[in-house]
């Protein structure tokens, strides 16, 4: 029972000719760092909304992101999660339905995050968030030595450590991170490569619209069947201290997910065959201003959620019964999707995704444990 309130999907092992027939599965895994699954179910902080220590005017951001309800607030901030999502797709990790997702790496910080999520494998030892060559093999590498996946794979990320944590020399595909130039192919790619050379303050994070931009104009380009998109303002943010600013951010988040849905809804490549696993790399704090950290010395830390929507996920909405879901089955699943069977030198992460469904006598199909 406890996998069939997992996530649920359509997948097509069936020997049925319409399954046969069906086209080749696209995925891709988007993440917005250090975003908290309580702004996520809840909406705004009523805490934090209000005080001036984080918010600069608190009744515009009031105005804004606020309303009287947990159902309003959420989809003040979230209108793709909860119109769109919510509806086609499923949400994991509402605690308050003791819905449970969390990370299994001890550090709770980005690097050992985002190897989790691509590797499948919660590293043990402590890589810390500097630029050093990943060891683990991560997903998009082994789909990129798949025949039907070479050259077909991407990543673009806001965060610099990127390349670093998918080990970009060894995995052989394309990865843009940071304020990292890109091959200029029209005129739009010029137009980024000339806003990032001339952007006055730069650090370890690109703004995340560059970012977003890139990514979508290399995937009309060149169509990839797997992606990484790593969004990262929303934890820049918060280590700021500036709640009003990590809230706006959450909403361009959302607002950018809905414009790459449409996009790949309207696109006949992608159209009914591609899979958005959404994600963050860890959580944060809970109490006062330790909401504007993590890491394994502060609660909450751990505590991360998972959205999917897609042509074979049940549309479910928000999952309310009790489980646990961890970070690291995220590869897995990913792999499943587009259905391969993620091995690595590593131990991984089971899928989520049931991988094997029965008809029924009144030919529906359900899951079967």
């Amino acid at each position: 029972m406890k996998l069939l309130l997992a996530f649920v999907l359509f997948i097509s092992f069936q020997q049925t000719g319409a399954q046969q027939s069906r086209p080749p599965r696209n995925i891709f895994i988007i993440t917005t760092d250090g975003f908290r699954w309580e702004e996520l179910f809840k909406g705004a902080d009523s805490l934090l909304i209000s005080n001036p220590e984080f918010v600069r005017d608190t009744l515009l951001t009031k105005q804004m992101f606020w309303d009287e309800t947990t159902e309003l607030r959420r989809q003040k901030l979230m209108p793709f999660f909860w119109n769109v999502i919510a509806r086609q797709g499923q949400l994991y990790g509402n605690r308050l339905f003791n819905n449970k997702a969390n990370v299994k790496n001890f550090y709770k910080i980005s690097y050992p995050g985002y190897n989790e999520i691509l590797t499948g494998f919660a590293d043990p030892v402590l890589i810390p968030n500097t630029p050093k060559e990943n060891k683990n093999t991560n997903v998009l590498e082994y789909l990129n030595r798949q025949e039907s996946f070479k050259g077909k794979v991407a990543a673009f990320s806001s965060w610099d450590i990127l390349p670093f944590i998918l080990n970009e020399q060894r995995s052989g595909f394309i990865v843009n991170s940071g304020y990292e130039m890109l091959e200029e192919e029209n005129k739009l790619d010029a137009l980024i490569n000339t806003v990032q050379k001339n952007a006055t303050e730069k650090n370890n994070t690109r703004n995340d619209m560059l970012t977003y931009l890139s990514a979508r104009e290399y995937i009309e380009q060149h169509h990839p069947r797997a992606l990484f998109l790593g969004l990262g303002e929303t934890d820049e943010y918060a280590h700021h201290g500036r709640y009003d600013l990590y809230l706006q951010k959450a909403a361009a988040f959302d607002k950018m997910l809905a414009e790459l849905w449409y996009y790949v809804q309207t696109d006949p490549f992608y159209k009914n065959n591609t899979t958005f696993i959404i994600t963050t790399d860890h959580g944060r704090g809970k109490q006062g201003s330790a909401w504007r950290n993590h890491g394994f010395w502060i609660q909450g830390s751990g505590e991360v959620w998972m959205a999917m929507i897609g042509p074979d996920i049940v549309p479910s909405g928000e999952i309310k019964e009790q489980q646990q879901l961890w970070q690291k089955q995220i590869a897995a699943t990913a792999a499943l999707l587009v259905g391969e069977k993620f091995d690595s030198e590593h131990t991984t992460g089971t899928p989520i995704i049931l991988p094997v469904v029965k008809k029924t006598s009144n030919s529906t199909l359900s899951a079967s444990k």
